[in-house]
């Protein structure tokens, strides 16, 4: 059955001594496109959240095929037009200059040629999809918030770490009121469409892995020979 789940709270720190942190920059929209059109970094590369600049993990197949899956799905339920996949989305006016986003999945009202000029309006997502892996943390803390304030009504993270789908509601004063996990078995209802039933095992079309395919144990490993020598056999 599904399981609610409490916030996500960052570890509180206790230390000795008060914890001063060096200065950071703090990176603005108008900053990185700025620096994109000189052609001096690959912006496609970098995601600005909260003023900081994300290097965007690679992504593996278990994430590629997730996405697929769940494009599929939706795909069959509304116009595909209306799913904006791994485009930046505006969030809350006081965030938007130091924030654009790129979640994996947006579901929007209108369909993507009615946002030719700009990304769409956080008022017009119903629904976002991040897949997390390595990145579990920061898509159900920094994210979750950032997503929360901008009042998008849901919000789904996919764990692929343990197949579930994490669902976020109720967006209230910079963070998400509910908060469900669903597992394999299970089924969640998008809010924008409760006459269906999004199965999590169709986000999941590959078998479970055992210890030595799980990615975040592949990726502590260190150098292509060892990789290789865990690699899945070939069909």
């Amino acid at each position: 059955m599904p399981v609610e789940l409490a916030q996500f709270v960052d570890a509180p720190i206790s230390p000795r001594s008060p914890i001063i942190y060096p200065p950071r920059k703090r990176w603005t929209r108008a900053e990185c496109e700025s620096l994109a059109s000189t052609g001096s970094w690959d912006r496609e590369r970098l995601e600005l959240i909260d003023g900081d600049l994300i290097k965007k993990t690679t992504k593996k197949r278990p994430h590629v095929v997730v996405l697929m899956a769940i494009i599929k799905w939706f795909g069959r339920i509304i116009d595909q037009m209306h799913l904006n996949s791994e485009g930046p989305i505006d969030v809350a006016p006081e965030d938007n200059p130091t924030s654009e986003p790129e979640p994996d999945l947006a579901v929007l009202v209108k369909a993507g040629l009615e946002y030719m000029h700009g990304p769409p309006p956080a008022s017009d997502v119903q629904l976002l999809i991040e897949i997390s892996a390595s990145t579990l943390s920061f898509d159900l803390g920094p994210k979750a918030r950032l997503y929360a304030r901008a009042g998008i009504p849901e919000y789904w993270v996919c764990d692929i770490n343990e197949r579930r789908l994490i669902a976020h509601g109720g967006p209230q004063t910079g963070a998400y009121s509910l908060v469900t996990a669903y597992y394999e078995g299970e089924s969640a209802a998008p809010l924008a469409m409760p006459e269906v039933a999004f199965p999590v095992a169709v986000a999941y079309p590959f078998p479970a892995w055992d210890r030595h395919w799980n990615p975040l144990w592949l990726a502590s490993l260190s150098g292509c020979a060892t990789l290789a020598a865990h690699s899945p056999p070939r069909e």
